[in-house]
């Protein structure tokens, strides 16, 4: 990194040139591929570098992009959850066991919930 600080901005440019090379050809390939955002992120990084932008700008720029893909990313991992909690209500199937609800409360006045309350001794029930 110290290295990297030291050196011209034309030569920045080659030293990323060559990191996304190495990367392509070694880097392990995800499943499903980038992200749209992750695509649409380096396109912006590589027609910055091509326009001779400063490395700094550049670094700068993919800091703020890298941060709000991450944000959106996030949102959009918080809306499937919703999502899924939603279709699992809606077809029946709770995350919680009926086991692990709690007990039915009697309903209706005291004259219902008379004959379940305790009686003192030697007190007749109805």
């Amino acid at each position: 990194m110290r290295k990297l600080d030291l050196m011209p901005e034309d030569k920045l440019n080659q030293v990323m040139d060559y990191i996304e090379f190495l990367d392509s050809k070694y880097a392990p390939r995800n499943a499903a591929g980038p992200s749209p955002l992750t695509r649409f992120a380096e396109g912006v990084e590589s027609t910055l570098r091509a326009g001779k932008v400063s490395a700094s700008a550049i670094s700068g720029t993919m800091n703020i992009m890298n941060r709000a893909v991450g944000a959106i990313s996030e949102v959009a991992a918080a809306g499937k959850s919703v999502a899924t909690g939603i279709m699992d209500a809606a077809s029946g199937s709770s995350a919680t066991p009926p086991s692990a609800q709690p007990p039915s409360i009697p309903r209706g006045g005291p004259h219902e919930l008379g004959s379940q309350l305790p009686h003192p001794p030697g007190e007749e029930t109805k």
